[in-house]
């Protein structure tokens, strides 16, 4: 499937601009999504690691420790077939309460020379009520081979001041679909989203969710959905801990590390200068804030890491600074469709607690 890939779906991919060349991907999966049988076969097959146990965390099991990070997905079409290549847990989004079409094009820009890219998409979604009703009709929550994420933000016309009404709105409304939930406050191409990584802003908006989350778990007799935050790698060691003392004074589950920069390598002057940049350049960064989130927590906040993964060894080194678990996105743009499986089996063998 490598030869496959590098010899003729990557050279057609990368005749499209990038992306067309995402939809069709996108598109492709959402067709092998209807075709239960074989997404089942295929699951056994690549998402399955022989000899390996499960890994238990917020209270869900996953097949590996490897999951497809948000983004990728963006509209809930595709996440049903995430499984038959290899992830062992899937994030669709980022979701908004209201739908929207995100910035104008050209709005991708892929650089293969450093195995990056950059994008300022603007969290294009259908919105809450419509993604809630497209989750309705597809696997089941309790019934899927994998757990399934759902990634919320903040709508482009909602003010700062009422960013925590948007999220609960889309809570209340995904909640039910959701094995897990994140709150995404560290894109860069929402105005002002980022604001809401600090203190006071955090406070209210986790505060509030984590209200709703344990109202509703009370009224349905269940225990609340894990709650994860997804943070910029743009961070300093005072914000950091800001983030660490909030997410444990809300009984938020745990912290996905991290989303795209804004910084730009001197070395790399061509970089499109507007938008977040994803891909190898943004690796260090991103295993820095997880090396800093696990030490100053002495390992008490999980933390799944991404940023940068290209090789099985980026993804390895993750797992050294203490992730317990790793999300890929831009790295299957370079190295193809199953490079979650080889990702999952490499750091498989890794762990210790094999049957």
């Amino acid at each position: 499937m490598d030869y496959v890939y590098e010899n003729v779906l990557r050279p057609y991919y990368f005749r499209c601009d990038p992306e067309t060349a995402h939809n069709k991907a996108v598109e492709n999966m959402t067709l092998l999504a209807k075709f239960r049988p074989l997404v089942r076969a295929m699951e056994k097959r690549n998402m399955i690691v022989p000899g390996a146990k499960p890994v238990e965390a917020f209270g869900l099991t996953f097949a590996n420790r490897v999951g497809l990070a948000a983004g990728f997905d963006k509209h809930a079409t595709a996440w049903a077939a995430c499984g038959a290549f290899g992830f062992g847990h899937a994030e669709i989004g980022t979701i908004t309460q209201h739908a929207q079409d995100g910035n104008d094009k050209p709005r991708v820009f892929r650089y293969p020379q450093y195995e990056a890219a950059v994008n300022r998409y603007g969290f294009p979604n259908i919105g809450a009520d419509a993604a809630a009703e497209r989750l309705s009709r597809g696997p089941k929550k309790g019934t899927r081979s994998f757990p399934l994420g759902v990634n919320i933000g903040k709508s482009k016309k909602t003010d700062l001041a009422d960013a925590h009404r948007d999220y609960l709105y889309s809570f209340d409304k995904l909640a039910p679909y959701a094995d897990y939930m994140v709150v995404n406050i560290s894109s860069p191409n929402t105005p002002g989203l980022r604001q809401l990584q600090d203190r006071g802003h955090l406070v209210t908006l986790l505060g509030e969710l984590m209200k709703a989350n344990r109202e509703r778990a009370g009224k349905l007799g269940e225990t609340p959905i894990p709650f994860l935050l997804k943070i910029a790698p743009d961070l300093n060691g005072d914000q950091l801990d800001d983030i660490l003392t909030v997410v444990a004074e809300t009984g938020f589950s745990g912290i996905i590390a991290t989303n795209t920069t804004m910084d730009r390598p001197a070395s790399m002057p061509e970089l499109e200068k507007t938008g977040g940049l994803s891909g190898k350049p943004l690796l260090e960064k991103s295993l820095g804030v997880v090396r800093y989130l696990v030490k100053a927590s002495n390992g008490k906040i999980p933390v799944i890491g991404s940023g940068g993964i290209c090789t099985v060894k980026d993804a390895g080194r993750f797992l050294d600074e203490g992730a317990i678990m790793v999300q890929l996105y831009t790295g299957l743009v370079f190295r193809g469709p199953f490079f979650a499986k080889e990702c999952a089996r490499a750091l498989a063998i890794r762990d210790t607690d094999w049957v």
